[in-house]
């Protein structure tokens, strides 16, 4: 039993689409015209740039899947060129970052599902955040149906998704050809606004970056991706300019409708745009982003989930996490990014929650890149399908020290510290990893009966050359 390679070109789109198309465009918008001083033309330029850095990122980080071709392959890759530690501070931080991506889903897909039941006032935190969890544990049962049941649940959502997305951009087209007043004036006067300072836009490309978030998707699952040294790069290149063109079309739809003050005072802005625009829709573009954000969280689940996997098979983590279901899926590790998402649901502050998980992921793809040269320069005869220019890569660098060192030096605060804190404790964590014996008869015991309990096995990967050392384990289980 192993994993799959089950996903093709089309299905690889119609991944990126569901992993990058989620709660950002309905969150980010505040956040961006917030840090943007509510400045129309910075907030639009601010999207546009992003998409920009994006595509750079994504075809850089597109070596690491087409070098490795296996699921987890950043956490892989991270371990091969920089060493045991470093891979280890990755998985340290990732398993804070997901559950932090996932909660902002979670709590936004709740919102924006029990808003029309509470209009003209904020709907309650409590059946918000039981919802939200109620949402949480059923896509962890969709995932462990395995990839495919996956991939064939996001091809329904990305159409309806790419629906709501196109009608509330068409409306905003159609409201500004008309020429309305009220519709064009945030537009005519845009570069008269107030400019943000460096510190602002740093914040502002934080949060219009977690619109895009989820474009590694395919590197994640790159072990289940058919010939993907061709199918990553270009799935990439197809998407991507895409999703940038609805996001900005979305984003003046927005504004064509809504005051930047409105905006920024909306917990669910998409539904605000369709209670001002026709409210008898509210319903169905509710349906709409509440099933593009489910499709979201899921795609996020598959990817934290296969980055557990190949940490238990490195060693890393419990090898319970490693083992498959009867489904080919790693169910045990589903369930571990479903119960740290649980504890994390414990704040609505959806802001906050971008800026934490968006400056990780930054600061991981920086030491990716470091990887990257290092090992192109330690080993350049590497098969490597697919080869970013250098420029690309040097670029990726130079965004992810602007985004996490910007707002250290111009406008450090508390939880800055707190996250420095989180980092060097990921260390300590490291070296007291190292110095446990995780090969006691009592550790064997647990992870059988667990194996048992919930019907897993391991998987046969020694043909990818992991090395997965679970030959001791079968013998004792037996």
């Amino acid at each position: 039993m192993q994993l799959l390679r089950a996903i093709g070109f089309f299905r690889g789109n119609i991944l990126i689409f569901s992993a990058t198309i989620g709660a950002g465009i309905f969150v980010s918008p505040k956040g961006v015209l917030k840090y943007s001083s509510l400045n129309v033309a910075v907030s639009l330029s601010i999207w546009a740039v992003c998409a920009v850095l994006t595509l750079i990122s994504s075809l850089s980080h597109a070596e690491l899947g087409t070098t490795f071709p296996r699921s987890g392959a950043q956490y892989y890759f991270l371990k091969r060129s920089l060493g045991s530690s470093v891979a280890f501070l990755s998985l340290w931080i990732k398993l804070f970052t997901h559950p932090l991506r996932l909660a902002t889903e979670s709590l936004l897909l709740s919102t924006y599902t029990i808003q029309p039941f509470y209009a003209g006032c904020p709907a309650p935190e409590l059946p918000k955040r039981c919802l939200a969890l109620a949402i949480l544990w059923s896509l962890g049962l969709v995932n462990t149906r395995g990839v495919r049941t996956v991939t064939w649940f996001q091809t329904i959502s990305t159409l309806a998704k790419i629906t709501v997305l196109c009608f509330i951009s068409l409306t905003g087209i159609v409201l500004l050809a008309i020429g309305e007043k009220e519709n064009v004036a945030r537009f005519e006067n845009a570069l008269d606004a107030e400019l943000p300072d460096v510190s602002r836009i740093a914040e502002a490309f934080l949060q219009g970056l977690f619109a895009y978030s989820g474009t590694s998707i395919l590197i994640s699952i790159a072990g289940e991706i058919k010939n993907p040294g061709e199918n990553i790069p270009k799935s990439l290149i197809t998407v991507l300019p895409m999703v940038a063109v609805i996001y900005l079309l979305v984003n003046v739809s927005y504004l064509a409708v809504l005051t930047p003050k409105e905006i920024i005072s909306a917990d669910a802005v998409a539904v605000t745009w369709t209670d001002k625009i026709i409210p008898s829709m509210q319903w169905v573009i509710s349906f709409g982003i509440s099933t593009s954000i489910f499709s979201n969280m899921c795609c996020t689940v598959l990817s934290a989930s296969r980055m557990i996997y190949t940490a238990s098979q490195e060693g890393q983590l419990p090898s319970i996490f490693s083992m498959l279901n009867n489904h080919s899926c790693p169910s045990m590790a589903v369930g571990q990014i479903i119960i740290l998402t649980s504890i994390v649901i414990i704040t609505s502050d959806l802001i906050n929650l971008i800026r934490y998980s968006v400056l990780a992921i930054w600061f991981l793809r920086g030491l990716h890149m470091i990887g990257l040269l290092k090992l192109r320069y330690q080993e350049p005869s590497l098969p490597r399908p697919y080869k970013v220019p250098l420029p690309f890569v040097f670029g990726s660098i130079a965004i992810s020290l602007f985004l996490t060192l910007t707002p250290l030096i111009r406008a450090p605060k508390l939880e800055h510290i707190y996250g420095l804190v989180f980092i060097c404790s990921g260390l300590l964590c490291y070296w007291i990893h190292i110095h446990l014996n995780q090969h006691s008869v009592c550790f064997f015991k647990i992870t059988c009966s667990l194996q048992l309990l919930f019907n897993v096995s391991p998987p046969e990967d020694h043909d990818e050359g992991i090395s997965t050392s679970k030959k001791d384990l079968k013998s004792f289980c037996k």
